[in-house]
């Protein structure tokens, strides 16, 4: 038998604990009123979330700015909260987005605000529910069997 560990897909292992959690999130602008129009607009927003992710130890997977919305999965470690990161991400990029671009902030639809302040996330990753119990439910067998 082999001492090696055996390394679970989209497994995060950190010093003290191990971790796989990542996220669905999604936000909205203002409105819905396209924002990102152009390659520029949203490669700007990219190299800022990335900045935002970066500073708040957030893993971003997989990211798409679209005209009107954001779509992000990401991965952060467990002492951080999911609303906090996403104040970081949602208020720190329309900071600096209106920092780079300022006559977009001054147009009628924004009136100071780039975001709608709703959003959505969800969790994602391996196991799922049925296969939790299952082990759960194992484990508890395996006790009473010593």
């Amino acid at each position: 038998m082999s001492n090696e560990k055996q390394h679970l897909d989209d497994t995060i292992y950190e010093r003290n604990y191990v971790y796989n959690f990542h996220y669905r999130l999604i936000w909205t602008t203002k409105r819905r009123n396209a924002a990102f129009t152009t390659s520029q607009l949203v490669s700007d927003m990219e190299v800022i979330l990335q900045r935002i992710a970066k500073l708040n130890e957030v893993t971003i997977e997989r990211m798409e700015v679209m005209p009107d919305q954001v779509h992000l999965r990401i991965s952060f470690k467990p002492k951080y909260a999911p609303t906090n990161i996403v104040k970081a991400l949602k208020g720190g990029s329309a900071r600096l987005f209106f920092e780079k671009h300022p006559e977009i902030k001054q147009q009628e639809p924004w009136s100071g605000h780039l975001w709608s302040p709703s959003y959505y996330m969800s969790t994602l990753g391996n196991p799922n529910k049925a296969v939790v119990e299952q082990y759960i439910e194992k484990q508890k067998k395996n006790v009473s069997r010593r």
